[in-house]
C-alpha cells in the first residue's frame, strides 16, 4: 500500500510538526480568528450529526473513534456509556485528548497513537471517523472500509470532502505549491465514485450519504456504511 503509506506519513508529519497547537486551540474554548470560528462551528455541527447516527445509550458497546484528534467525540461517546478505542496518528494530539478526558471516564477510554486501521485494535460495534479520511483516494477508502466491515457489527460513519466547485478550486490551487510548503491536500469525493470503490473493494453493506455541513471555510459531508 505505498500510496496510502506515503499519505499517512505526510499527515503524521503535518500534525506533529506544524498543526498540533492550531488544533489544540481550535478544539478548545480559546478565542480564534473569524475564519477559524467558522471552522470550529462547522466541526461542532458535523460531530453532532455523526454522533446522532449512533444510539444515545451505548452501554456495552465498543466504539472506535478513528482519528480522534483532541478527543471531543471520544468524551461524548464515553458519556453515552461506550468503551471507546480512541486512535490518532499524532501522539501529541493523543496527549491532549488524554489530558482533557474527565477523570470519571478514564476507565472507558483506551487511547492509542498509531494507525486507525490496525487490525490489532480488534472488533467494534460502531466506528466514527471524522475528517480523518479526507486525504485519501477512493480506492484507499474503499479498501479500508472493506477491512473494517469484517470487524464491525454496526454502522461506520465517516466524513469526506465533497466534490464541489469551490473545493475543487482549492484542491488544484493547493497542488500548485511545493509539497514542503503545504499541508496534506484533501481529496474531494462524490458519493457515486466512492460507493463504486467501496463495492469493488468488497464492502457488502450500503454506503450512503447522510448530510453535508458548510460553515465558512469548513465543508464536509458525512457518509455511512450500514446494513
Amino acid at each position: 500500500m505505498p500510496a496510502y503509506d506515503q499519505t499517512r506519513a505526510r499527515v503524521e508529519d503535518y500534525f506533529d510538526r506544524t498543526a498540533t497547537k492550531t488544533w489544540e486551540r481550535l478544539t478548545s474554548d480559546a478565542p480564534v480568528s473569524r475564519i477559524r470560528e467558522t471552522v470550529r462551528a462547522g466541526r461542532d455541527r458535523m460531530r453532532a450529526l455523526m454522533l446522532s447516527r449512533l444510539p444515545e445509550d451505548l452501554r456495552g458497546a465498543r466504539v472506535l473513534d478513528a482519528g480522534c484528534g483532541a478527543g471531543p467525540a471520544t468524551i461524548e461517546l464515553a458519556e453515552r456509556g461506550a468503551q471507546v478505542v480512541a486512535v490518532d496518528i499524532s501522539p501529541q494530539l493523543i496527549d491532549i485528548a488524554r489530558t482533557r478526558l474527565p477523570k470519571a471516564l478514564k476507565r472507558q477510554v483506551d487511547f492509542r497513537a498509531g494507525d486507525m486501521f490496525d487490525p490489532e485494535l480488534g472488533h467494534f460495534d460502531a466506528i466514527i471517523a471524522m475528517d480523518s479520511l479526507i486525504y485519501y483516494t477512493a480506492e484507499d477508502i474503499g479498501m479500508h472500509l472493506a477491512a473494517l466491515e469484517k470487524r464491525t457489527s454496526g454502522p461506520m460513519v465517516f466524513t469526506v470532502a465533497p466534490r464541489t466547485p469551490a473545493l475543487m478550486v482549492m484542491w488544484y490551487a493547493g497542488k500548485a505549491f511545493p509539497r514542503s510548503d503545504r499541508s496534506p491536500v484533501m481529496i474531494p469525493h462524490a458519493h457515486p465514485t466512492l460507493a463504486r470503490a467501496a463495492k469493488a473493494a468488497g464492502v457488502r453493506a450500503t454506503l450512503r450519504p447522510v448530510d453535508r455541513v458548510t460553515s465558512g471555510f469548513y465543508i464536509s459531508e458525512a457518509m455511512e456504511v450500514r446494513a
